[in-house]
């Protein structure tokens, strides 16, 4: 296993918010220790019923805290300045998980992982993600949001731009809960689009989430980019998603975020017919309606 390329470290440094956190000199020193990893959620295609692609989601098992969540240190590390470094090795961790899915068990799919806001419209970082998608062989995605963009659009597009001609997928991460502004959704060279789970989760009891992620849908489908739900947890949610023309769906109602180890037995052996359709005829009735609109 290759380790991560030592790049100069004060160039991927963020300047830091605030003092405090998680320093560079300590994720550095957890991610020398091997207490980062990364776990895969699968992307499942609504037409083929097949996995799709994979998002890549950090986990920390700190030595006195046990498992921890991204929430509980992003935060802190974006802040601390820490976050460049801790992205870069998420991204080479990414490639040396695809190529051993590929090399052992014959799975080719394409990771996604998450670009902090702070990172798009830094140099050092631009320059050293394209140089990892400039590997033979590497396929990947990067997901940003819409925050990355708000502070300096000029720039951020520009950087999009030069990911995506590197051969990086670009997704939209979390939309709706920002600005949502057209404004930036036209000017973003993204290739999907991926509806905040806020407006899933309740999309068969809500009057409204329906119309918003069914407008959402066919607007995304008319700039070009298929369409990601996030936070599918209901056969019936599934239904209605299916029947408005949504490309992919991810949630616990397909997978929870699996290891390493289990991603190319759950890719090569996912059956459709584990997810239950609703019964209920209002919900079927619904979707019928949905269909035809």
């Amino acid at each position: 296993m290759m380790p991560p390329p030592r790049l100069d470290p004060p160039s991927l440094r963020v300047p830091a918010n605030r003092p405090g956190g998680a320093s560079a000199e300590a994720i550095d020193d957890a991610i020398n220790r091997g207490e980062f990893q990364l776990v895969y959620q699968p992307k499942l295609d609504v037409r083929t019923k097949r996995v799709a692609s994979i998002e890549a989601l950090m986990r920390w098992n700190h030595p006195r805290d046990g498992m921890r969540m991204p929430d509980s240190f992003i935060g802190d590390t974006e802040e601390s300045g820490a976050i460049g470094r801790l992205s870069l090795w998420a991204f080479d961790r990414a490639v040396e998980d695809q190529r051993f899915l590929r090399e052992r068990d014959g799975v080719d799919v394409i990771p996604y992982v998450n670009l902090s806001a702070q990172l798009l419209n830094h140099p050092a970082t631009v320059i050293a993600l394209c140089r990892i998608a400039a590997q033979p062989g590497v396929r990947l995605g990067i997901e940003i949001t819409e925050r990355s963009v708000i502070d300096d659009p000029e720039h951020a597009f520009a950087n999009i731009d030069r990911l995506r001609e590197a051969g990086y997928a670009i997704a939209i991460d979390d939309y709706g809960v920002g600005l949502s502004s057209l404004t930036y959704l036209k000017q973003i060279a993204a290739d999907e689009l991926k509806i905040d789970k806020s407006f899933v989760t309740a999309l068969d009891t809500s009057h409204r989430d329906p119309l918003i992620v069914r407008s959402t849908i066919d607007l995304a489908h008319a700039l070009g980019m298929v369409v990601t739900a996030e936070g599918v947890e209901s056969p019936a949610a599934y239904a209605l998603l299916s029947v408005m023309g949504c490309d992919m769906v991810q949630g616990y109602l397909i997978s929870r975020p699996l290891p390493l180890g289990e991603v190319a037995a759950f890719i090569t052996g996912f059956d459709e017919s584990t997810i239950a359709y609703p019964r209920n005829a209002s919900v079927l009735r619904d979707a019928s309606f949905w269909k035809r609109a």
